[in-house]
């Protein structure tokens, strides 16, 4: 519905203004707009239904007045008008593409098989550390992890990181983009359960990093992804529709 129809100026204009009745709005008229509304993801309810109707009332006693000010007959009104018509055939034309050309199943698991098959594996690390200000400390850690000083307990002794020194250098799941630099590098270079053999500097310091586990992430399911699959797929399809006409009335 245009801005227009319910601007408070309009409605003023109506109130004041004295008319014989009350237009008769069809029913077509009034489904018009609401499937217009419904396009665009608004959930329409009774009372929003008795507003479109007023509000093309509104517009209907405007139309009047204008008709009795001649102003239906204006160069300016005839370019609106026909420019109005066009937009809406025009919008009528791809409803009854998408009508014939609705999206099959097949089609939506064949565009998402092939989305999934460009995604790179995505993987998670589940890492601890023990952070330490020098490189000597650093390397003093390794030595006591080889004589079997579990890791968790170094973590609690040594570490200068308050966030995870606590519960034994745990870093909990992440991406290894995650992390600075140096530290996400190393951590992807580590098997599960493997501590690095020599420190890794950052702008925090010195650290020893332990490899708990590593998953990789799958991709949402295909219902998860439906409703952005059929939306895709269906304004890749307009959008070839309309290339066509336009190819074939020699349109660049």
């Amino acid at each position: 519905m245009r801005k227009t129809l319910v601007a408070a100026s309009l409605m003023a204009a109506v109130a004041g203004s004295s008319f014989a009745a009350v237009p008769t709005i069809s029913q077509a008229r009034i489904d018009a707009i609401v499937r217009s509304l419904q396009a665009q993801g608004q959930q329409v309810t009774p009372q929003q239904r008795e507003m479109v109707r007023n509000q093309l009332v509104t517009a209907e006693l405007l139309k009047q007045d204008a008709e009795k000010k001649g102003l239906d007959k204006t160069p300016e009104f005839r370019a609106e008008l026909e420019n109005m018509q066009t937009m809406a055939l025009a919008n009528q034309a791809i409803r009854d593409f998408q009508r014939r050309n609705p999206v099959t199943d097949s089609q939506l698991k064949a565009e998402y098989d092939r989305l999934v098959a460009q995604m790179p594996a995505k993987k998670s690390y589940h890492a601890r550390h023990i952070l330490v200000k020098t490189e000597a400390e650093a390397k003093a850690v390794i030595e006591a992890l080889r004589k079997g000083k579990p890791f968790e307990q170094l973590a609690r002794e040594k570490s200068l990181d308050p966030g995870s020194k606590a519960n034994g250098g745990d870093l909990g799941w992440a991406d290894a983009a995650n992390f600075v630099g140096p530290f996400g590098d190393a951590l992807t270079k580590l098997s599960k359960g493997q501590v690095t053999s020599t420190p890794v500097k950052t702008e925090f310091g010195w650290h020893v990093i332990k490899l708990d586990d590593v998953r990789t992430e799958s991709a949402p399911p295909l219902e998860a992804l439906k409703p952005q699959l059929e939306q895709k797929i269906g304004q890749e399809r307009v959008d070839q529709y309309i290339s066509d006409l336009k190819a074939k009335a020699g349109v660049k």
